[in-house]
């Protein structure tokens, strides 16, 4: 059932939004948080638990170091402190994937605790504060059969699956984000981006969204232009796309708006997100931390980070994401805006190894937002997806710049690769594409062009010299395209003028 929803431009003109969010990154880890069970992921259901993850009598939990250090690299990339002392809790609650009827997590003495995360958004920079960088264990997955949606609603059934129980779960809690405006949505989206950014840059995890490797939780109120309160919150649950998180906070802003423009009261609650339809829907009341009764876990020993440990671990953080953008801005001599479409079009990256397998940064951006853009962009597949390597699009640049082929037969070249033919020298080899140089052959299609456009010459010897453009292309269509057009204009030259 719809509910009501104002344009977006009208929500900006009498209210004001303010977002938050909850980010949970599974940890790329070998074995569980504190178990040694295997992560791998998709392996068939719960094959891949034992006592500990299921919680049974008896067993007892033991901290796996490498998700301890991955959490405080995480928080030092975010510019946080990192508790010289922290411990586990039991955070209670009973859901079907809760095998424990808890959840190991952390909830006053976190890890790490007050950093930032600077975001762009068409040019503004956005300073999200980072609240707390907490670590936990993930809980199993639900599978409801039967129903219409996925969802438990209408499902005739429902399965557990609790491979996941137990996997390493970094939570990153933003604080509240107001001022963000008409630009709150793609505030949420950026800042999404570049965390995911920093943790690839880690190591730290694949950050998957569509395995469920990172998961959002969006908060979004709103209130009166000029209040000096926030409004009520709501929460929308596990997003699982970057284009969703701003979808889902641009969806709630509406929303939200209707219900206060009737006279309603916003409730305090999580909401799904339907990817079809870009809409949220209510899902239940939002607990408060007093209604999970914490309490310190009794089977789990505190952390005590060493300090010259943490101190080596900042030492060896890689470059991130707003280093290396700085840097090869720089060094490849880009406007701010031309990295900003770099960046949007998620090819950074691949020019960057397209460089370094030698295409010079013109080369490789004119071929990853051109050509390869437009393909992925007719395919509905993202630039990372093509079947093409950074090392095949800096071939096929060498072949345009030694003139073994010109920019049409690169892309014919390039048809080759990604049909799986090869990599872009042995596909001009195959295929016959190379440019025709000077040869008996291209002189014949010279002279064949010239008999077949007499009034053309005509015009040429009279002193209108660029009508050999029509000659040239004429030349060009005889021979596909595989003529050095520079070889041919300087071959009718001779011939009509004697130059």
């Amino acid at each position: 059932m719809s509910e009501p929803l104002v344009a977006f431009d009208d929500v900006l003109t009498r209210y004001e939004p303010v977002i938050g969010l909850e980010t949970h990154v599974e940890l790329g880890t070998e074995s569980k948080m504190f178990c040694g069970c295997s992560t791998t992921f998709g392996a068939e259901p719960n094959t891949q638990t034992c006592p500990v993850c299921l919680g049974l009598p008896g067993s007892l939990p033991v901290a796996n170091a490498a998700a301890v250090e991955s959490t405080i690299r995480i928080g030092l990339a975010l510019g946080c402190r990192i508790a010289s002392w922290s411990r586990f809790a039991r955070k209670n609650y009973f859901y079907p994937d809760i095998p424990k009827g808890f959840q190991t997590s952390q909830y006053d003495e976190p890890l790490c605790t007050a950093g930032h995360l600077d975001v762009e958004v068409d040019g503004e920079t956005y300073r999200v504060e980072i609240e707390r960088v907490h670590l936990e264990e993930d809980t199993g997955k639900n599978l409801h059969v039967g129903g219409a949606t996925g969802r438990i609603h209408g499902a005739d059934h429902s399965l557990v699956d609790f491979n996941r129980a137990g996997i390493p779960l970094v939570e990153i809690v933003t604080r509240p984000v107001p001022g963000a405006g008409a630009k709150a949505p793609d505030v949420a989206r950026a800042y999404v981006t570049e965390l995911r950014e920093i943790i690839q840059t880690l190591g730290a995890s694949d950050v998957r969204m569509e395995q469920g490797s990172l998961r959002c939780d969006v908060n979004t109120s709103l209130a009166p232009v000029g209040s000096l309160e926030w409004g009520t919150r709501t929460e929308t649950k596990n997003v699982n796309s970057l284009r969703s998180v701003e979808r889902a906070v641009r969806y709630e802003m509406r929303r939200q708006a209707a219900v206060l423009d009737a006279g309603g009261r916003v409730l305090q609650e999580t909401r799904h997100f339907h990817e079809d339809t870009g809409s949220t829907s209510p899902g239940r009341s939002k607990e408060e931390a007093t209604d999970y009764r914490y309490f310190p876990e009794p089977d789990l020993v505190p952390l005590a980070p060493d300090t010259e440990w943490v101190e080596k671990l900042a030492a060896e953080l890689p470059e991130l994401p707003a280093a290396r953008r700085t840097r090869l801005q720089q060094e490849w001599g880009l406007s701010a805006t031309e990295m900003t479409w770099l960046v949007n079009a998620g090819a950074l990256g691949l020019v960057e190894r397209t460089v370094a397998a030698g295409a010079s940064p013109a080369d490789a951006r004119k071929w990853w937002l051109g050509e390869l853009a437009r393909r992925a962009n007719d395919a509905g597949v993202e630039l990372t997806e093509l079947a093409v390597t950074p090392a095949q699009v800096a071939e096929l640049t060498a072949l345009v710049a030694e003139g073994t082929v010109n920019d049409k037969l690169a892309r014919q070249a390039l048809d080759g690769v990604l049909a799986g033919e090869g990599d872009p020298r042995a596909v001009v080899q195959a295929r016959g594409l190379a440019v025709m140089g000077e040869s008996d052959e291209l002189g014949a299609a010279v002279d064949a062009a010239i008999a077949g456009a007499p009034d053309v010459v005509a015009k040429v010897r009279g002193g209108k010299v660029q009508a050999l453009g029509a000659l040239v292309g004429a030349v060009m269509k005889a021979t596909r395209g595989q003529a050095d057009a520079a070889t041919v204009k300087r071959m009718l030259e001779e011939r009509l003028l004697g130059g």
